[in-house]
């Protein structure tokens, strides 16, 4: 718990990162396990990592991200899709995932009609399938953030960028994937921002 609470303490939204500063191949496949293992609802693993290296195409990027230069001066930029068409009821993919389980076919069909009828009854009624898979997400990008930093590397999500425009640019197909969010890894220039937090006493409350 004492790494782990270094971690989270290390870790902050980097602003202005080292530019000539690269994160090794090894401990950046770390940071991209720490996102292929993340938990998500019913297994789906609603996500697909999109790492930009080309140097113009991340030009171009940036424009697309209210032209912030972690975009550009960050060792490590990926962009994370959430998995649309693919993890709707009956789908190939859904039962591809499920069959993993190696579960007898009717114990298999009860999770399907489960996964169904939880996605009639608690997902359609209050948010299309992007945004509950854009959640999931989020489940990864904190994780590879929290990984990243207890390697000393620093990360910073952007959430403020066109989701059209960057769609278009990287070519994404959009019946099958959004942009969910963007984050950059690399290494800090200069100290740390002051850690901005409310008190536990006043987000926690016992019943």
């Amino acid at each position: 718990m004492q790494s782990f609470m270094q971690a989270m303490n290390f870790r902050h939204a980097c602003k202005k990162f080292d530019p000539a500063r690269q994160i090794p191949a090894d401990e950046f496949q770390q940071i991209l396990e720490c996102g292929r293992l993340s938990p998500s609802s019913f297994g789906m693993e609603h996500w697909h990592f999109v790492v930009v290296q080309t140097p113009a195409l991340r030009e171009q990027l940036r424009e697309a991200c209210w032209n912030q230069p972690q975009i550009t001066e960050s060792s490590h930029v990926v962009v994370i899709l959430a998995k649309t068409a693919a993890v709707e009821p009956g789908s190939d993919y859904v039962q591809r995932l499920f069959g993993r389980r190696g579960l007898p076919a009717e114990a298999s069909a009860v999770y399907l009609e489960r996964y169904a009828a939880h996605n009639a009854s608690e997902i359609k009624p209050y948010m299309n399938t992007f945004a509950w898979s854009a959640k999931q997400c989020y489940l990864a990008l904190a994780n590879m953030m929290t990984g990243a930093a207890s390697l000393g590397i620093d990360s910073c999500p952007i959430e403020g960028f066109s989701k059209a425009g960057v769609e278009a640019l990287l070519g994404i197909d959009a019946e099958q994937y959004g942009v969910a969010v963007l984050v950059t890894f690399g290494y800090r220039a200069g100290e740390q921002t002051p850690r901005l937090r409310q008190a536990l006493a006043d987000l926690v409350e016992y019943r």
